[in-house]
């Protein structure tokens, strides 16, 4: 019988084999996995580590027994996709996708290959903003669609990551020149609906209009709400349509913060300026900025770091390293811990843990709880502008040269 089952869970691997998108099965940064290893280096608890060339951020994804990456050149003239067999870190594909002739300009501090993909049974979904978004057949790795044919001045870069929303890959474009979300069809590539911010910018300085935001899809009263963060306002759409729900104008820019949910309210983070991190109520109509915020907080909010919920405590890390606690009813701050390094990457909760990683290597591991504490500090040669996921018993971490699989060899 264990045979039969060991065999069944291969063919058709269970929710905490999977981790399709940013933030991970839940959108949220939760993680079924259990048994995860505390403790770490080049050398302990290392399942596996597969150097990865090129300059790109985005986090992995898993399905079944494939890792998959996006990657890029760091000019950004060659624009690909990458496969690892999760049990080993072997290379399955290796697949060239753009070739770009004039690259837009990024930042340093980003890359051309910033989303993260988004993976579903037999299809990956690889975006590079206006440079490209292809769908790939997993096992063969053969293009089903492309596009190159939406318009974008990302200005700095881009680093929208896509999701899935039922038929629909979603995608954000909030660039210098223009702003608007785009619902292509997942199956065809074709588009199916498109709707331009109704931001009130109060500019007509473009370096003040870009945004870098993943979306999330809620269920509010038995309707789906795809909230999603832009430069000095906050959308709520039905994801099925674009139609516009409602919004709140709070100034800032937020940086790549994913809008997460905690007792009934939606937790924005415009990160750079404005309210920086603030809780709104889901339930209105129209422009809510006065009507429905409940709490505004400005002290240690991070820029890049999507805060973590877990019960109704509130987790975040800012980009200089002060791990924090707020009260999720009010947004005060109710403890605070120095963490070393610059924080780019999202927290990951699993197996009653909180994971984080840092530019510098480090790896830090928080046992969550009301009276949580920091149990182990882990260092990797290379530090992560990625995220980590966790499937099964393994942390899938992306450093700046490589991807490992860290798992409990003890």
């Amino acid at each position: 019988m264990d045979k039969i089952l060991f065999l069944l869970l291969a063919f058709f691997p269970t929710k905490d084999m999977n981790w399709p998108s940013y933030r991970g099965p839940h959108g949220d940064g939760h993680s079924d996995a259990s048994s995860l290893p505390i403790q770490w280096d080049e050398q302990k608890n290392v399942r596996w580590k597969t150097p990865v060339s090129g300059k790109a951020w985005a986090s992995p994804v898993v399905w079944g027994n494939q890792v998959w990456l996006s990657n890029a050149t760091e000019k950004g003239d060659k624009l690909s996709a990458i496969a690892l067999d999760i049990n080993t870190g072997k290379v399955i594909f290796d697949i060239p996708l753009f070739t770009i002739e004039k690259p837009m300009f990024t930042l340093p501090a980003n890359s051309y290959a910033t989303p993260t993909p988004v993976i579903e049974e037999g299809r990956v979904y690889h975006h590079f903003g206006s440079a490209g978004t292809v769908c790939l057949d997993t096992k063969t790795g053969k293009t089903i669609w492309a596009r190159q044919d939406i318009p974008c001045n990302h200005h700095r870069g881009p680093a929208s990551s896509p999701i899935i929303f039922e038929n629909l890959l979603i995608l954000t474009f909030d660039g210098f020149d223009v702003q608007y979300l785009i619902a292509l069809d997942k199956i065809t590539g074709k588009t199916v609906w498109k709707k331009d911010r109704s931001i009130t910018y109060g500019t007509d300085n473009g370096d003040n209009k870009k945004a870098f935001s993943t979306p999330s899809v809620f269920k509010i009263d038995g309707k789906n709400q795809l909230v999603s963060a832009a430069a000095v306002g906050t959308v709520s759409y039905d994801p099925a349509t674009g139609e516009e729900l409602w919004k709140v104008h709070h100034g800032g820019m937020n940086a790549s913060c994913k809008p997460i949910m905690v007792n009934g309210k939606i937790l924005v983070t415009t990160g750079d300026g404005g309210w920086k991190l603030f809780a709104v109520r889901p339930d209105g109509k129209g422009d809510v900025s006065t009507t429905h915020v409940s709490w505004k907080t400005i002290k240690n909010v991070p820029s890049y770091s999507t805060p973590l919920v877990v019960g109704n405590q509130v987790f975040m890390v800012s980009k200089d390293g002060i791990f924090s606690e707020l009260d999720s009813e009010t947004g005060e701050v109710v403890r605070t811990e120095r963490l070393a390094g610059a924080f780019w990457t999202s927290p990951l909760f699993a197996d009653g843990r909180i994971y984080l990683f840092n530019e510098q290597g480090a790896g830090y591991v928080v046992q969550a709880g009301k009276d949580w504490k920091l149990i182990a500090t882990n260092k990797l040669e290379n530090g992560c502008m990625a995220s980590p996921a966790a499937v099964g018993k393994n942390i899938i971490v992306r450093t700046k040269t490589s991807i490992y699989s860290l798992e409990n060899k003890d």
